[in-house]
């Protein structure tokens, strides 16, 4: 009976959290109306611009996938440190470290098709990992809270590329020579000419292994944190620090391992992205902001694993249809940035009250144990 009111109750929470987030949706679509009705725009048209620059046609859909695919991972990413208690700022530094390690190696490497892209990869998940892993030695190591040195160390990141880009870039251009075929992931060229119908308009789009990765590392890492003792000393950690040491967890090391596979998955998202989409590293003026928008991609999926992949495709396809309102409507794109700005706010509300709680009990806690 205990078993099954406990179930019930996980259920319930579970559809609260969708409940609200679908909610928040809906109150950040209902403020971009009132933003665009008060510009001089027809909301209920700049809404069907939008809907039609994802389902327009299978190449829409498949460009909206490509654009989703790299902020799947980096949310997928944050949303790993943020079950195990930790605020990784870092996805878009581990970002730009997964990209430019997998052109240094699909550049460099003169290998065969599927032993380069393995190897590439495989590389670039390292480095990932041990960048991740730094900001985490640093909070262990020194009490230096995450955020910070993550912060820190994007730019440290930013500029390396530039370094890298410099170094091999391509004449009369911005950004360098492209990576090797052998090292490319791209699942189909030339589709109009291997494929009919759908398909030959759908793989148009350079839809690459990337996204096929990121749903497996979903099912990985939903695995690792539910079913698995690593998952669960994790989020002891996360939960209560002091008690999981009393329990005999290496907090310490926990935290560096949280880091550490966080950073992983977003350099996964670097390295897939240069070898199935871009092919070559751009000269940065600016943040890229795919680490960013996973952040937004895990707070509107309540920092759950699977949910990463629905909102991801949400944010992405929102992304993506941006440009078709702005060509056929003359709304400027950063509309949508206002909406998905909007909707993370309303979803992030029940996160500053728990947060908000948890300091106020910490504070009783305090007193209560003053006083005795």
């Amino acid at each position: 009976m205990n078993k099954k009111a406990k179930t019930k109750r996980k259920n319930s929470f579970s559809n609260s959290k969708l409940l609200f987030t679908l909610v928040s949706i809906i109150l950040g679509l209902l403020v971009g109306a009132i933003v665009l009705s008060l510009t001089g725009y027809n909301p209920i048209e700049a809404y069907g611009k939008l809907v039609e620059g994802i389902f327009k046609s299978p190449r829409n859909i498949g460009w909206a996938l490509v654009n989703s695919t790299p902020i799947i991972l980096t949310g997928l990413g944050v949303c790993f440190a943020f079950q195990t208690g930790l605020f990784n700022m870092g996805a878009e530094g581990q970002f730009i470290i997964g990209s430019t390690v997998g052109f240094l190696m699909g550049y460099l490497l003169k290998l065969p098709p599927v032993i380069h892209v393995i190897v590439t990869i495989i590389v670039a998940l390292l480095a990932g990992f041990i960048y991740g892993g730094l900001a985490g030695f640093i909070k262990a190591k020194f009490g230096i809270h995450e955020v910070i040195s993550t912060i820190m160390l994007n730019w440290v990141a930013f500029y390396f590329q530039n370094f890298i880009v410099y170094r091999y870039q391509k004449p009369n251009s911005m950004g360098t020579f492209d990576i090797n075929d052998s090292a490319k992931v791209t699942l189909v060229t030339n589709a109009s000419q291997k494929f009919d119908g759908f398909f030959g308009k759908f793989f148009r789009a350079p839809i690459h292994l990337g996204i096929i990765l990121a749903i497996v590392s979903v099912i990985i890492i939903w695995f690792i944190l539910e079913k698995t003792s690593l998952g669960y000393k994790l989020k002891a950690v996360g939960l209560n620090r002091e008690a999981s040491e009393y329990g005999g967890i290496d907090a310490n090391k926990k935290i560096i391992q949280s880091m550490a596979i966080s950073g992983c998955l977003c350099s996964l998202a670097g390295v897939t992205q240069v070898m199935g989409y871009t092919y070559s590293l751009p000269l940065l003026s600016a943040m890229e902001n795919f680490g960013f928008d996973g952040l937004a991609v895990s707070l509107l999926a309540s920092n759950n694993p699977i949910g990463c992949i629905f909102s991801g495709l949400f944010l992405g396809s929102l992304k993506y249809a941006g440009s078709n309102l702005q060509r056929t409507m003359g709304v400027p794109s950063e509309l949508i940035s206002i909406i998905i700005g909007t909707i993370i706010l309303f979803t992030a509300i029940p996160l500053i009250f728990r947060i908000i709680k948890a300091k106020v009990n910490k504070k009783k806690n305090r007193k209560a144990g003053n006083n005795a």
